[in-house]
C-alpha cells in the first residue's frame, strides 16, 4: 500500500472519528435536555397533587436511565403517599442499591414501619445514621422502632441523642415520655427542668429539622 493511501486513509479516519464523537456528544445533549424537562414534569405535577402524571413521567425517565437512584426515591415517595407501600418498598431498595443515601435508606426504613416490618425499619434507620446522624429526627426515627422490638436501652441512647443534637420542646417531650414510662423518675425531672428553662432563640423554630426528601 502506497503512502499516499496510507493517508487519505488515516485523514478518512480521523474525519469518521470527529463526526462520531459530535453525532454523541448531540444525541448525549439532547437526552440530557429530555431528562431535565421529565424532572420539571415531575416536580410541577407533584405540586398540583397530578400523581399519574408525575408517575409516568419518573418511570420515562428510568426507560431512559435504568440506574436513576433519584428516580427510584421520588417514585418511592409517589407510591407511599398513595400508600402503595409494596411498590413504594421495591423503589426504595433499589434506589438504596442502586446509590445508597440516608435519604432512601430512611425513607425505606419509614415504609418498612409503617408496614409493621420492624425489625427490617431498624436496620434501614441504622443505616440510614451510618450515611448521616446529624439529624435530631432520623435518631428519633430509630428509636420508635427500637422500641417496638424491644430494644429499650438502645432507644433511650437514641432519644438522648436526638436531644443533644437538637434540644427543643419536640424532643424533650419523647424523651421526658419515655423516661416516665420506664419509670426513671430522677432523669424525668431533669428533662422537665430543662423544659422549664427552654427559651428558643428568636427565628428559631420548636419543631425538629425533618430529612430532607432528596431528588
Amino acid at each position: 500500500m502506497s503512502e499516499i493511501t496510507i493517508t487519505i486513509l488515516f485523514i478518512l479516519l480521523a474525519i469518521y472519528s470527529t463526526y462520531k464523537i459530535r453525532e454523541d456528544d448531540d444525541i448525549g445533549h439532547k437526552i440530557s435536555e429530555k431528562l431535565d424537562k421529565l424532572w420539571d414534569i415531575t416536580h410541577q405535577s407533584m405540586r398540583e397533587n397530578k400523581t399519574l402524571r408525575a408517575e409516568k413521567a419518573l418511570l420515562t425517565i428510568l426507560k431512559i436511565d435504568q440506574k436513576n437512584a433519584a428516580a427510584y426515591n421520588r417514585l418511592g415517595i409517589l407510591y407511599a403517599k398513595q400508600k402503595e407501600f409494596k411498590d413504594a418498598i421495591d423503589c426504595f431498595e433499589i434506589a438504596s442499591t442502586l446509590e445508597a443515601s440516608a435519604s432512601s435508606l430512611h425513607n425505606l426504613g419509614l415504609i418498612y414501619y409503617e408496614t409493621g416490618d420492624y425489625s427490617k425499619a431498624v436496620i434501614a434507620f441504622q443505616e440510614a445514621l451510618d450515611y448521616e446522624d446529624e439529624l435530631a429526627a432520623r435518631h428519633i426515627a430509630y428509636a420508635k422502632a427500637l422500641e417496638k422490638v424491644g430494644d429499650d436501652k438502645k432507644m433511650l441512647t437514641e432519644l438522648e441523642r436526638a436531644v443533644e443534637l437538637e434540644p427543643n420542646k419536640e424532643s424533650m417531650n419523647l424523651l421526658l415520655n419515655a423516661y416516665r414510662i420506664k419509670g426513671m423518675e430522677e432523669e424525668a425531672k431533669n428533662i422537665e427542668k430543662r423544659l422549664e428553662k427552654l427559651i428558643v432563640p428568636a427565628g428559631k423554630s420548636n419543631r425538629l429539622l425533618r430529612p430532607r426528601k432528596v431528588v
